[in-house]
């Protein structure tokens, strides 16, 4: 009875020892998770959202690759980054991992006028699509407040964002979010995307800290290729609490939804 009980206990350990390990590797060669820290990429990405990065999507870089023959730059296998993708990168200065939007590619003139976004002179449409509506309360794990465009507005109530969907010159639409026209970032110089290089952007527009504002500045700037770490397709789970445990703070609704 003793000997069936121990070899019970050993198949145990193999199994969890064999499931650790091919998550591990399923992990290292696959998917990556990233939880959403900010507000960014508001209505696509809520803080709080639990993500699997897909590492594949594009090939692997010096950052992402698993191998110890990785390249030096650029990628090997994937296909290439396509606008409108949401991607995550490694920031080329400070180390840390960012979402957001793919806006430009190599070779692409970006610039913002009043908000709207032109690519290559061509206006990238947006239309009125009602407001983003949240409540003044402190938000994840930090506890920072959310900005309103009808604001100030006191704890407990209702914060609002103009909200548009927007689509770009050549197809593609997705939601962003809107404080101000007159903001620091609604009007720019024209960027040229450096070949090799990604102009990415927030769709929270009025906070979001990305290709618009320089590394020097501590933005993101232009990011090159061998930073991507992978494409960004489903969220898997979601929770609006400051602990996971908060079970009451979990958003059902957005597990396993598809991000656009």
């Amino acid at each position: 009875m003793a000997e069936k009980k121990e070899e019970g206990i050993v198949e145990t350990i193999k199994t969890v020892f064999w499931a650790l390990l091919i998550a591990g590797i399923f992990r290292t060669l696959f998917f990556q998770p990233f939880w959403i820290p900010s507000s960014s990429m508001k209505e696509t990405l809520l803080i709080g959202d639990f993500l699997f990065v897909n590492k594949m999507a594009y090939g692997y870089s010096r950052y992402s690759c698993p191998f110890s023959a990785c390249p030096i730059s650029g990628r090997i296998l994937g296909s290439d980054p396509e606008r409108g993708d949401v991607v995550v990168f490694r920031h080329p200065t400070n180390g840390t991992d960012y979402v957001k939007r793919l806006i430009g590619l190599p070779g692409d003139k970006i610039q913002l006028k009043a908000g709207i976004l032109f690519i290559n002179g061509a206006e990238a449409v947006q239309v009125a699509a009602g407001t983003f509506d949240e409540l003044m309360e402190p938000q994840g794990r930090m506890g920072g407040f959310p900005r309103c465009s009808n604001g100030p507005v006191g704890q407990g109530a209702t914060c609002e964002k103009e909200r548009f969907l927007e689509t770009f010159p050549d197809g593609g639409t997705h939601a962003i979010l809107n404080i101000s026209a007159s903001g620091g970032l609604d009007n720019t110089n024209v960027f040229t995307v450096p070949e090799g290089h990604y102009f990415f952007m927030g769709d929270n527009r009025d906070n979001s800290t990305d290709s618009r504002v320089s590394q020097r500045n501590g933005g993101v700037g232009m990011v090159s290729e061998e930073y991507l770490l992978g494409r960004a397709d489903r969220i898997m789970f979601s929770s609006a609490g400051k602990r996971l445990l908060y079970f009451w703070t979990w958003r059902s609704d957005r597990f396993f939804k598809a991000i656009e």
